[in-house]
């Protein structure tokens, strides 16, 4: 009996890192999101997407894709500068998906910075061992 509690929790224990996907976990990729994001480094940044992700931008067309989100990343990264992604709450959904909402700030690389604020939702996905954002959609708050 001993020997099978044993192993039922080796079991549990050995499934929660694919099933609940936790806020520092999420957090994380976050920072290497902005991490890429602020060195202007847009091909680490569309490699934080799955292949097929889809980006719903304000005010612009649905893009689909690495390279239009590679695109969209590019020009933003031309115009704005020290961001910072806060993971607000993860929900998982299912095994290999999670739902992220939170919060971003930005600078504007304009002569007088002003700061860019707002909120998003994306869905994560694991492919293979790593989690990757699948969708993403944002909008500012002013």
């Amino acid at each position: 009996m001993r020997s099978l509690c044993l192993l039922t929790a080796i079991c549990l224990c050995g499934t929660v890192p694919a099933l609940a996907q936790d806020k520092a976990t999420i957090q994380s990729l976050n920072d290497k999101f902005a991490q890429a994001f602020n060195a202007g480094d847009v091909a680490a940044v569309a490699a934080l997407y799955t292949d097929d992700a889809v980006i719903l931008p304000p005010g612009g067309e649905m893009m689909r894709g690495t390279s239009a989100v590679q695109a969209f990343w590019k020009g933003a990264a031309e115009q704005l500068g020290n961001g910072k992604l806060t993971t607000v709450e993860v929900k998982p959904l299912g095994s290999d998906r999670a739902l992220e909402i939170g919060t971003f700030s930005f600078q504007t690389k304009a002569s007088q910075p002003q700061d860019i604020t707002g909120k998003y939702v994306v869905v994560w996905e694991k492919v293979g061992s790593d989690w990757k954002l699948a969708t993403d959609i944002w909008n500012t708050n002013k």
